[in-house]
């Protein structure tokens, strides 16, 4: 069953009927709600209640003339009911259901995938962290949204790709090999001052201990580019790793030098002075950006010809047009959303539709233990980072709790619930469904039950029914966590499906005496494990098959 398709089915039904009617024109479009209480059906739609004014007609009388125009059988409806002031609802035939089963089966991981992304070309840049420390919760906040909707647009039919623009030509490099050397000479005993914006975190002094370990005294002088590289090329490979425990990895890891080795950034500064979008004020070079959506002019190059950091990111976005994406997606921290317009700007200057620029925008994230705000790491003794969390409460809970909220929200993670064993934590209830959907499978194979195709159901009640409602709306969740880039909507999903399924567990006895009615409820409880798995693999949480 195609859940989206008998919708659309159902919603061209009745406007088509209100049309021939003529109680409406051919801009009516039908809206289909779920009702809360499931004795009132699957769907139910207001659209009697909708036009009865204006056709000027009770709306139960109206509901009843809709309803007598309407062909059952083409829409794979087993019944239509009156319900209060004018609600029609509808009741879908349950073998529409029962073929869903053997549907998901067939399909495994591939069920619920869509072809609404036309395969157009999605540009996804997310994290972006500087490669001068470790990991942030911020990052990591960002890089399980970045990744989630990932996975999610794949499935929904987008050619995404994963990118990190690493930030290795600015300031803040040469400030890390400053800071890198300051610590080599503290290891040789030498005292030197730490520069103003350096580096102090552990990372750095562990880095200066591997170069004496290795090279001892043979950096005494001389050595600024050598500790630029060794320290970037470290701490790049940490971040790389510490992404990869964490779920997180990328299609290519873009390198700001090559902006400027690349001659990328004379090019693009030379399009917009030959565009007249520069001029010269007080020393500095400015852009015109107030000229678009900006709300004033920026600076690109300072009164000692020092560009800002707008150039090369001009320069970056232009590369990013040029290899020919549909869309662009940027992940960008709260404190750079005045950053948007200016960029925005640029591209219309440079020729671009910025309309193909989307930013989400990551807010803040609280951290709690034992019902206090923890603000500090306990293993570096700065802010918590994304090791900390591995570390503390390892990645399932939390991938699952980043995915669970709206990116544009801020949060409180609680890690005392993280590592709750209990249905009160949402990533253990869930994965707890998967587990007990394997124990069921592997008791019923000791018992010597054969896992054949069944041909027809008969043994499926309501809980079942509700269930398979859901798996059928798995592709619609899809699409509009695609669409709409809210990845959260697809853990709702995913706890919807476990609640689910923990009522029909307790409530049914699944391997029975009836060979029949077991055959039967194992096909079914290995649909619901097949989809429970692909959600929580798309948000980057394994799937368990004990606990």
């Amino acid at each position: 069953m195609n859940i989206n398709k008998i919708l659309t089915q159902i919603k061209y039904e009745f406007k088509k009927v209100v049309v021939d009617l003529e109680y409406a024109d051919d801009s009516f479009e039908c809206v289909l709600e779920e009702p809360k209480d499931r004795s009132h059906g699957d769907w139910s739609t207001n659209t009697a209640m909708r036009i009865a004014k204006t056709a000027k007609i009770n709306p139960r009388v109206l509901a009843k003339q809709i309803i007598q125009k309407i062909d059952l059988e083409q829409l794979a409806v087993e019944k239509l009911e009156i319900a209060g002031p004018g609600f029609i609802n509808i009741f879908l035939k349950k073998d529409n259901y029962y073929k869903l089963i053997n549907n998901v089966i067939k399909s495994g991981k591939n069920y619920g995938n869509s072809k609404i992304g036309n395969n157009k070309k999605v540009l996804f840049e997310y994290v972006s962290a500087n490669p001068t420390g470790y990991l942030h919760i911020g990052h990591a906040r960002g890089g399980a949204y970045g990744d989630s909707l990932s996975n999610i647009m794949r499935k929904a039919g987008y050619d995404v790709h994963r990118e990190f623009y690493v930030n290795d030509a600015g300031n803040q490099i040469d400030n890390l090999a400053k800071s890198l050397e300051v610590r080599y000479l503290e290891q040789l005993g030498i005292v030197k001052e730490m520069p103003k914006d350096g580096y102090f975190g552990k990372e750095i002094i562990d880095l200066a201990k591997k170069i004496v370990l290795k090279y001892q005294d043979k950096y005494l002088e001389n050595g600024s580019e050598f500790f630029k590289e060794y320290g970037l090329s470290s701490l790049l490979k940490n971040l790389k790793q510490h992404l990869k425990e964490y779920r997180v990895e990328f299609d290519q890891w873009y390198r700001e030098r090559d902006l400027f080795t690349d001659n990328l950034v004379d090019k693009v500064i030379s399009q917009l002075r030959d565009k007249n979008y520069t001029y010269n004020s007080e020393g500095a070079e400015w852009l015109k950006t107030s000229q678009f959506t900006d709300e004033k002019d920026r600076v690109i190059y300072t009164s000692d010809g020092r560009n800002t950091y707008l150039v090369p990111d001009i320069a970056y976005h232009q590369s990013k047009f040029e290899r020919g994406y549909d869309i662009l997606i940027d992940v960008f921290g709260a404190d750079h959303h005045g950053y948007i317009e200016r960029l925005k700007s640029s591209m219309e200057m440079l020729g671009h539709d910025s309309s193909k620029l989307e930013f989400e925008i990551l807010q803040m994230v609280k951290v709690y233990q034992n019902g206090e705000e923890v603000k500090m790491s306990k293993r570096s003794g700065k802010a918590i980072g994304l090791q900390d969390l591995i570390e503390e409460v390892g990645v399932d809970p939390i991938r699952y709790f980043f995915a669970a909220r709206a990116l544009s929200s801020p949060m409180e993670l609680d890690l005392d619930l993280a590592l709750r064993k209990t249905n009160e934590n949402p990533v253990y209830y869930a994965q707890y469904a998967h587990a007990r959907i394997c124990s069921v499978l592997k008791l019923a194979n000791e018992q010597g039950i054969t896992d054949t195709e069944v041909e027809e159901y008969r043994h499926l009640n309501e809980n079942a029914n509700q269930i398979l409602k859901l798996i059928g709306n798995y592709q619609q969740v899809i699409e509009e966590c695609a669409i709409k880039r809210i990845p959260h909507k697809l853990t709702n999903y995913i706890q919807n499906l476990a609640s689910e399924f923990h009522s029909y567990y307790n409530l049914e006895k699944i391997l029975s005496k009836n060979e029949l009615e077991t055959k039967e409820k194992l096909q079914f409880i290995k649909a619901v494990k097949i989809v429970l798995k692909d959600a929580l693999n798309l948000i980057g949480v394994k799937e368990k098959d004990k606990m």
